[in-house]
């Protein structure tokens, strides 16, 4: 079979290492101009960066493809066109586990204030309190696979975990308590995790009036998409004291402009959108993929087939 993969020659090599009767069409990032007809499957990076425009669709769009499988879990840095022909299928669960020990270390990080504590001269040693994280409250916005993943550690770790999830399937996570609006949830967290994809509902959702309700001290994590807060809103919360501190892995736009306040903020820590860039990211990449090239090939059901309207 005849695939086109856009993940490079390592990945290749080592899908070929599994699959050694694929042929395996290496493309270069973003749209594709032009694939042959007998090219019946794709792997596809992300078409842009958040805040980039669309590319327009290929003239021949969706040449002889069957199957593009993302490798990512949100579908917004896809074009909208690519989910019209083919059928879709995203990486959900592959990266959690990465996703959510980013999220702990971002939770430890403030709690004991790393990296301030740590000194250099006899003149620094001087005592002062740290925080605890057992007892402190995470909440959870939008209870997927980070949201399992990160859960269980969390209780293990004696947090108590609330999350929000658009639908009222069981969390499948047990001592996970649900919590019906955001604003609630804001004002029950010492820590807020959002882990949930970038649709029209949830642009903006962190909003100056959601941080005017948080609970004092609180500190936010963004693992999503930038396009969940309201960068001026947060910025100013965190001005006036109401937050303590944001960790944020993803902004809008990525990368940010030279002069942006988030590089400089004293209560901001940024990182260039690297938490699921791990040792493990390409195996447990490599295991989702070949799982679904295997139904695709057999003629089963493909898992985690997308859904637009949910954003994943």
């Amino acid at each position: 079979m005849r695939l086109a993969s856009q993940l490079g020659d390592r990945f290749n090599s080592a899908l070929l290492e599994r699959r050694p009767h694929l042929d395996i069409v290496d493309i270069g990032p973003g749209a594709p101009h032009a694939l042959d007809k007998d090219v019946r499957a794709m792997i596809a990076l992300p078409f842009r960066q958040s805040g980039q425009a669309e590319p327009p669709p290929p003239a021949a769009w969706p040449f002889g493809l069957e199957w593009v499988q993302l490798i990512s879990v949100g579908t917004d840095l896809y074009p909208d066109w690519l989910f019209r022909g083919p059928r879709v299928s995203c990486a959900r669960g592959a990266t959690s586990v990465a996703l959510a020990e980013f999220a702990l270390a971002g939770i430890f990080a403030a709690a004991k204030d790393m990296p301030a504590i740590w000194i250099n001269t006899a003149a620094d040693w001087k005592m002062r309190q740290i925080g605890m994280v057992a007892g402190s409250t995470l909440g959870i916005v939008g209870f997927g696979a980070i949201g399992q993943a990160i859960a269980p550690r969390a209780k293990a770790l004696g947090m108590n975990v609330i999350a929000t999830r658009r639908s009222d399937a069981p969390f499948g996570v047990a001592g996970v308590e649900r919590v019906d609006s955001l604003e609630e949830m804001v004002e029950r967290s010492d820590h807020l995790l959002l882990a949930a994809p970038a649709t029209r509902e949830t642009k903006g959702m962190i909003s100056a009036e959601i941080l005017a309700r948080a609970k004092p001290g609180l500190h936010l994590i963004n693992i999503a998409r930038g396009l969940l807060v309201d960068d001026g809103a947060l910025l100013a919360a965190l001005d006036r004291g109401q937050l303590s501190l944001a960790t944020l892995d993803v902004t809008h736009p990525e990368p940010l402009p030279d002069g942006h306040l988030f590089y400089t903020h004293p209560k901001v820590r940024l990182s260039p959108h690297l938490a699921v860039i791990t040792d493990r990211s390409m195996p447990a990449l490599l295991d989702k993929i070949v799982d679904n090239l295997d139904r695709f090939e057999r003629g089963d059901a493909l898992v985690d087939l997308v859904d637009v309207s949910k954003g994943y």
